[in-house]
């Protein structure tokens, strides 16, 4: 499974340094269901071994995290699944979509995402397989991607104000490593003009050759666009002649949804 960086690392509050790092570990361990090695939590982190080791080791005694002595692999612990449990009964979003993902899977065989922005990133909540049998596994759930990635960072990002789009297309050299040149700020500028102009985003291959999706905001009660459904295949069930039927499901699933939230219901 390739890595997945994040775009910018949230500002930490002033003296509260290891509660920052912490937060660190759990999102990038949370990335990838079948846990991390050290070494890669070490490089993704760009926090010194010993710092790493430490904080995991304390995590672990908190039950936060769990250590696969066998493949050497740190995953999210079982107290993360209690508290995420517990959290889940604020959030009505999730079960808001879930009749939605299903449709969208159901009728066009395409695996279907719900995910939500946090700060300069989305991450994937929900997953609903889809009957065609070659699928793309760059979404899962707990994946973060930066705003203007995949295709619902780019369904979000284009409907933002003018001036937090410029702040959030600001990139630093690991950005640009990681992502390559069809993330630079110009580049996702052109597919958020095209999304504004369909209604929903079109990610071709961007992230990983072969696979494309497709994405559409959904905007909370004030209008903000806070969450996005996407669709991800292979190129051949994506080509020109199918998006709109895709982006149109998309745009109506996503309209329900909004409609939902805003009415409070």
């Amino acid at each position: 499974m390739p890595e997945n960086g994040t775009s910018r690392a949230p500002t930490p509050v002033p003296g509260t340094q290891v509660v920052s790092r912490v937060a660190l570990l759990l999102r990038l361990v949370g990335q990838d269901p079948g846990g991390l090695p050290f070494g890669q939590i070490v490089r993704q982190s760009r926090l010194t071994r010993p710092t790493v080791h430490r904080l995991l080791s304390s995590l672990l005694s908190e039950g936060l995290l769990d250590h696969d002595p066998a493949t050497g692999t740190w995953r999210l612990g079982p107290e993360i699944f209690v508290m995420g449990a517990i959290a889940a009964q604020s959030y009505r979003i999730e079960d808001l979509a879930r009749p939605s993902l299903h449709r969208l899977a159901e009728e066009t065989g395409e695996s279907a995402f719900l995910s939500i922005r946090r700060g300069g990133e989305t991450v994937c909540l929900l997953r609903e397989e889809g009957s065609f049998p070659i699928r793309s596994f760059v979404l899962h759930e707990g994946v973060r991607f930066p705003l203007g990635v995949a295709s619902a960072g780019l369904a979000i990002l284009a409907y933002l104000p003018t001036d937090e789009v410029d702040r959030l297309l600001v990139q630093d050299d690991a950005f640009r490593e990681r992502w390559g040149e069809q993330h630079s700020p110009a580049a996702i500028r052109v597919h958020l003009e095209q999304t504004r102009a369909t209604g929903y985003a079109l990610n071709p291959e961007l992230i990983l050759e072969g696979s494309w999706g497709m994405g559409a905001a959904i905007f909370d009660h004030v209008g903000r666009p806070t969450w996005a459904l996407s669709l991800t295949g292979i190129e051949p069930r994506f080509r020109a002649g199918r998006q709109p039927y895709l982006g149109q499901m998309l745009l109506d699933e996503a309209h329900k949804i909004t409609q939902k939230l805003q009415r409070g219901r």
